[in-house]
């Protein structure tokens, strides 16, 4: 009901993308209702932005203009829905572009050519598929499950493509599956578990360097970010592990490293533009993942 909750979702609601793009060229069944990551790239709207602002717009109540924000949730559902790969999971603007060939063409110096489904991505379209009432029995959600285990890593952790590295991935996956009921005790969900565990710093944060994507031995490790401390939070707290000493340690870590002014600090790159190219520093994730991981931890140490 905050009013600035509403403004922000009076500016979200018309930049729906009301106009077919590129993705329905692999996608003609699927009908326009996307969101993009840039502005007017009406051409390109992408699952993951649309999954985060069909979240936004379910948790704000719009008063006299609810029923037009209501549509605007289905219509992009729908179109994420239309967007899922045979192979179970979510790309991020294509469906089943995942030729490797085309990564072979010499011009294809990032290696990127291709769009294929990514685990981080499916577990965060699960997160916004639980939100709107979608189960583990459901069948598109059933169906991305079955990539997500398909896909885990033999030490239980999961590949991140959007975020850095391996902590991302494992944390959108923890808060997908939970959020459409899958038992967070089966054997694979608890190997992930003991992943984050054993990553944890000395100081009681996690970090992961971008060099984990061209040396995997580097993979979990690094020196502590309040970004990819509250990943790893989320993803544990995810799991049912809201009373352990690891979440305590990291919690600990978030408090005290927090400045005078409420802000946390952060130099390192932990959002990712072409795995083993380049990577992104967004200013906003040193603060609103902090937020969001002390926000869970109060709201479950309150219901306990």
């Amino acid at each position: 009901d905050d009013g600035r909750l509403r403004r922000a979702a009076e500016w979200m609601l018309p930049r729906q993308i009301r106009r077919y793009g590129d993705w329905a060229v692999k996608n003609r069944a699927g009908r326009p209702g996307g969101w993009c990551f840039e502005f007017d790239n009406d051409f390109f709207p992408d699952t993951d932005d649309t999954a985060a602002v069909l979240l936004a717009l379910d948790g704000v109540r719009m008063e006299e203009r609810e029923s037009e924000k209501k549509a605007a949730v289905e219509k992009g559902r729908q179109w994420i829905l239309s967007m899922q790969c045979r192979g179970g999971g979510w790309g991020t603007f294509d469906v089943d572009n995942n030729l490797q060939l085309m990564n072979k063409i010499p011009f294809a110096d990032y290696g990127a050519m291709l769009d294929p489904d990514t685990v981080d991505l499916s577990g965060k379209i699960l997160e916004m598929l639980g939100n709107s009432g979608y189960n583990k029995d459901s069948d598109p959600v059933r169906r991305c499950i079955d990539f997500i285990r398909r896909e885990q890593e033999p030490d239980g952790c999961w590949f991140g493509r959007w975020g850095v590295n391996y902590i991302y991935g494992t944390y959108t996956v923890l808060g997908g599956l939970r959020k459409v009921g899958e038992d967070m005790g089966a054997p694979y969900i608890r190997r992930a578990v003991k992943w984050l565990e054993e990553h944890q710093n000395p100081d009681g944060g996690w970090g992961e360097s971008p060099d984990s994507y061209v040396d995997e031995s580097l993979r979990g490790r690094g020196v502590s970010t309040p970004s990819q401390t509250a990943w790893a939070l989320l993803g544990l707290m995810s799991a049912g592990e809201t009373d352990s000493d690891t979440v305590k340690r990291g919690i600990q870590y978030l408090l005290d490293s927090q400045e005078e002014n409420g802000e946390w600090m952060e130099e390192e790159h932990t959002a990712t533009g072409y795995p083993g190219h380049y990577y992104l520093h967004f200013p906003i994730y040193r603060n609103c993942f902090p937020l969001m991981a002390l926000g869970r931890y109060r709201r479950f140490i309150g219901n306990g």
